[in-house]
């Protein structure tokens, strides 16, 4: 979507821009994949210095107000409970929406989290004209994906010691993907992406 069409008088549906956040999500983790899969989460903070990151800071607080009042509308049109938590993590903010049993937000595989945070980015750049890498997670999903994908590192890491033979994972979206390999560097070990989306996945390198 570009600017001029963010920009318009006639704003879409929400029924399409629910189709439309389902269609670019590939798109859009993809990109942000290239440039961050298998780089930290951090980014390149050494070379930045203290006034940069107040305001990159400050940014990325903005995102998670803008997403926090769009979320509690939304919450309050579907007549749903939940708090709202924000916070900075690295380069994105992070929403979360806790205190509640929401699994009908979250889908089956996560599909409808997945959607509802494209929406949540969608939100955020129409008041800031940037992208946004927000993070949105609902009753927990994410962080409990994440706590069994660093166990999945760990056991794979444990594996290719042990072989000294490189392993292929499943295919995994940008988010796992980006979960693995820092777990694999901070075990000591490297990793690399291959394949294409969907079916991109991570191999555990020797050494």
């Amino acid at each position: 979507m570009t600017e001029e069409q963010v920009s318009t008088d006639e704003s879409p549906e929400p029924a399409d821009e629910a189709v439309e956040a389902v269609e670019t999500e590939e798109t859009t983790e993809a990109e942000a994949a290239e440039a961050a899969d298998e780089g930290s989460d951090e980014g390149d903070e050494d070379g930045e210095d203290a006034g940069a990151r107040a305001s990159r800071t400050e940014r990325l607080e903005n995102e998670g107000e803008i997403a926090a009042d769009y979320l509690e509308e939304l919450l309050d049109i579907a007549d749903l409970d939940g708090d709202l938590d924000m916070d900075v993590e690295g380069d994105r903010a992070v929403v979360s929406v806790v205190g509640a049993e929401l699994s009908q937000l979250v889908g089956r595989r996560g599909e409808v989290l997945d959607a509802l945070q494209e929406l949540t980015r969608l939100a955020v750049y129409r008041e800031t004209g940037e992208r946004s890498r927000l993070m949105l997670d609902i009753s927990g999903y994410r962080a409990g994906q994440r706590a069994e994908l660093v166990k999945l590192a760990d056991e794979t890491v444990t594996q290719v010691r042990d072989t000294g033979e490189p392993v292929s994972l499943k295919p995994m979206s940008p988010f796992e993907r980006k979960v693995v390999h820092d777990a694999v560097a901070a075990a000591g070990l490297t990793s690399e992406s291959e394949g294409v989306e969907p079916r991109r996945y991570v191999v555990v390198l020797p050494g």
